[in-house]
């Protein structure tokens, strides 16, 4: 398990542009940084994974969820195609909704060190109840706009 966090020398070193396996799971995939060059200003960044998928920890059954990252980053930015490959490394990893939300959002707050960082993972029913899972490190800053995450309570999304 190395849960690897990357940050690279030159650009060259990133993932960003290169062929890259897919991970074999989370606790293997790599995640890159980048220098955010308005470390001066307060900003929301928002990533949406419209697709995400992990296995249920006991039947082995998919499980499905739009999960909406925001963050306020400091001195990182969260290079996205590493992100894309974490993301999908869950597609054959066994965790329950609240683990997968909450790993996700604690991994990335680790490796960005973030001025704020919230995750919603709206998860798809099983068993014919959705479960919605919501973790964010603190307040935002007051001067950040924070927009609705956009996904609609569970009506047959």
């Amino acid at each position: 398990m190395t849960n690897e966090t990357h940050t690279p020398e030159t650009h060259a070193d990133l993932q960003l542009g290169q062929a890259t396996p897919q991970p074999a799971s989370p606790e293997t995939a790599r995640l890159d940084r980048v220098p955010n060059p308005h470390a001066d200003t307060d900003y929301l960044a928002r990533f949406t994974a419209p697709e995400f998928t992990s296995l249920c920890p006991v039947t082995g059954q998919p499980d499905f969820a739009i999960l909406v990252i925001d963050y306020v980053p400091d001195r990182w930015l969260v290079e996205s195609k590493s992100l894309k490959l974490y993301l999908t490394s869950f597609r054959n990893h066994g965790a329950f909704h609240e683990d997968c939300t909450v790993a996700i959002g604690k991994r990335l707050t680790t490796l960005l060190e973030p001025r704020y960082l919230r995750i919603g993972g709206f998860w798809y029913p099983r068993g014919g109840i959705p479960i919605d899972v919501f973790w964010q490190t603190g307040e935002p800053p007051k001067s950040v706009w924070l927009p609705d995450p956009g996904v609609p309570p569970y009506r047959a999304r």
